[in-house]
């Protein structure tokens, strides 16, 4: 099918647009290249590959997008708490205004089947942390971010059954190497820091997160997109795996196995505003969807590609969404 990927050049989005080409789909990216597009040269003349620069919030530029598109991935956003909280205009101009407005483009233009990508951080801080969440769990958003992503997931799930079929992902953190590399992601930057200044500081190691490899993140979009007619419609899928929930703590301890001697200040900090575990069993049983890494295996190929040199600036601001 043709894919219409927003936010195409993005930390997850040039992962998606080559998985998508290799697997024998055309892609058109569409991305305003807030952090340039070098993530995408290596896809630049690829036999099915389109990249088209533009603003989701300009209708006219998406409606162009949408032409001829058969299913469309909604990645583009301002993404993440800092970065929302930072320009928190502008995230509810693109994170929520664009994406209702794309939405309905998306219908419009005849689009099968559409994919937003969510957020696992919408179940916010969880009071018993003992028990899993799963898709019918409360959302408690505790940032613009998230508030952001639940209002546009509701939209979606009440919309009216036709013939565009939509279904929600909620990603859990991720981490991994990508084209667009980021060190503003737990994984990444605490081995970044670990590797590089040789010194961390860790606050609130107590709390939970799941984490997911931005591979298998893309994985997932791809197995949505060709996944039956009905499976996966107008429904919500937890991205990860369960096995997979960490606490910082439980990340320091295995970063410590692979990075020796760096110095590490843990800060106690007594709330945190997300604390969640969660359960991926739907995504398992829907789709057969299974993680093929997992966090010591992102641990490892961080660690090798800045001790090999693969990253010789991980400082630079190209790498953040924002940069500390």
């Amino acid at each position: 099918m043709k894919v219409l990927v927003t936010g195409g050049a993005g930390y997850l989005g040039s992962l998606l647009c080559d998985l998508l080409l290799r697997r024998g789909h055309d892609v058109r990216a569409f991305d305003c290249l807030m952090y340039g597009g070098r993530s995408l040269l290596g896809l630049a003349g690829r036999k099915g590959f389109e990249f088209v620069r533009g603003d989701t919030r300009d209708r006219e530029a998406v409606r162009k997008a949408l032409r001829g598109c058969e299913a469309v991935v909604h990645l583009a956003a301002v993404v993440g708490d800092p970065a929302c909280a930072r320009q928190p205009e502008l995230a509810k101009e693109v994170n929520l205004g664009a994406s209702l407005d794309l939405c309905a483009a998306a219908r419009e233009a005849g689009v099968r089947r559409f994919v937003f990508a969510s957020t696992c951080s919408n179940y916010g801080r969880m009071a018993d942390t003992s028990i899993l969440a799963t898709e019918e769990h409360d959302l408690r958003p505790v940032s613009l971010y998230a508030e952001t992503k639940v209002a546009v997931e509701k939209h979606l799930l009440a919309a009216p059954s036709g013939p565009m079929a939509a279904t929600v992902l909620r990603f859990s953190t991720l981490y991994g190497i990508s084209p667009r590399m980021r060190f503003d992601l737990t994984v990444n930057e605490f081995v970044m820091e670990m590797i590089v200044r040789r010194k961390l500081v860790v606050f609130g190691e107590q709390f939970w997160r799941p984490y997911v490899h931005v591979r298998d993140a893309a994985r997932a979009v791809a197995m949505v997109l060709e996944a039956p007619a009905g499976v996966g419609d107008g429904q919500v899928l937890n991205v990860g795996d369960t096995r997979e929930n960490y606490r910082k703590a439980d990340l320091l301890e295995l970063m410590e196995r692979r990075i020796r001697g760096a110095a590490i200040e843990r800060v106690h900090k007594a709330e945190d505003p997300r604390d969640y575990r969660v359960s991926f069993e739907r995504i398992r049983e829907r789709l057969g969807f299974a993680v093929t890494r997992r966090v010591p295996d992102g641990i490892e190929e961080i660690a090798a590609a800045l001790e090999g040199g693969l990253i010789d600036d991980p400082g630079q601001p190209a790498h953040y969404n924002v940069k500390p």
